[in-house]
């Protein structure tokens, strides 16, 4: 039977309370406590845009939760789960889709399977690249998932490779028919993928779903980017959509000399004899080696 706790253990419910905080049980049926839920999100349509980030680390998760992102997304690997859960964990309160990869499910029981696997640890909701007949399947099963619409990488090859698509009127329409499609198998959001800004914000207006805008402009529910985007963990060239907040890929070459700088000082040190020093050894005590001597024989091998 379930334990009624009064949320994560970390914070009081009444501190909660005041925090935003809503008490929940996810369908893993884990209690915690989280600054959204389904419905609230769903409540806040048209009424301001959020912010929503991936993760790529505990540390990053921690970072966006404690600097107060919306929402994230999080990379989930049902083979090696360890990730996901770490960062659930660094960012308990925050509400979060672990995105499901697409070759994992080849049926609606696989899909409902993963959909459950990754919201039994800690998945306030899914997202995925599935059809809508995998989508209706998993909400069926009480899954909130979130589809993708517009260039969808790994099925880029129906767009004309890695592109922005909805540039003509026939894919305009055909990007709308299937955002239609996922919010009628019972998704509650959509990730849109680098089509014209314009044509989101005009869509936003006619589905039900939050829609998440990744190059795509502000006319979406959310605006969505990576968060090595963000903080600039790579070098260029950059995504034409992406802003770069911050430049830890400089700071990563910077402590990239200083890790081969190092290396090469202590390499010469042990070769001229600096190392190691007198501060570096253990002294032995008066009569030590003598008597070590005497014992062990002159003679070596």
């Amino acid at each position: 039977m379930a334990s009624h706790a009064t949320g994560d253990g970390s914070i009081p419910p009444r501190d909660a309370s005041k925090r935003g905080l809503k008490r929940i049980m996810t369908v893993g049926g884990a209690y915690g406590l989280r600054n959204y839920t389904v419905k609230d999100l769903r409540d806040l349509k048209g009424k301001r845009v959020l912010c929503e980030t991936v993760p790529f680390s505990v540390e990053e998760a921690a970072a966006a939760e404690e600097a107060g992102i919306d929402t994230m997304k999080v990379r989930f690997d049902p083979k090696n789960p360890a990730l996901a859960t770490a960062i659930r964990k660094a960012a308990p309160h925050t509400f979060m889709s672990f995105s499901v990869p697409l070759v994992a499910a080849a049926s609606e029981t696989e899909a409902v399977r993963l959909a459950y696997q990754a919201m039994e640890i800690g998945a306030d909701a899914i997202m995925c690249q599935w059809s809508p007949r995998f989508i209706a399947a998993a909400t069926e099963a009480g899954v909130p998932v979130q589809g993708h619409a517009g260039l969808v990488p790994r099925r880029s090859t129906w767009t004309g490779g890695l592109r922005a698509v909805g540039k003509t009127i026939d894919e305009a329409l055909w990007i709308y028919k299937e955002i239609k499609r996922i919010e009628a198998a019972g998704a509650w959001a959509v990730e849109v993928e680098v089509i014209p800004a314009a044509l989101l914000a005009e869509i936003t207006k006619r589905t039900t779903l939050l829609t998440s805008s990744i190059g795509a402009g502000g006319g979406g529910d959310i605006q969505f980017l990576f968060a090595d985007d963000i903080l600039g963990n790579n070098g260029p060239p950059y995504p034409r959509h992406s802003k770069q907040y911050r430049n830890l890929f400089k700071m990563k070459q910077e402590m990239q000399a200083e890790r081969l700088a190092g290396f090469k000082a202590f390499i010469q040190d042990v070769k001229s004899g600096g190392f190691p020093g007198p501060e570096h050894v253990i002294e032995a005590p008066d009569g030590l080696i003598a008597a070590f001597v005497a014992k062990a024989g002159s003679s070596v091998p």
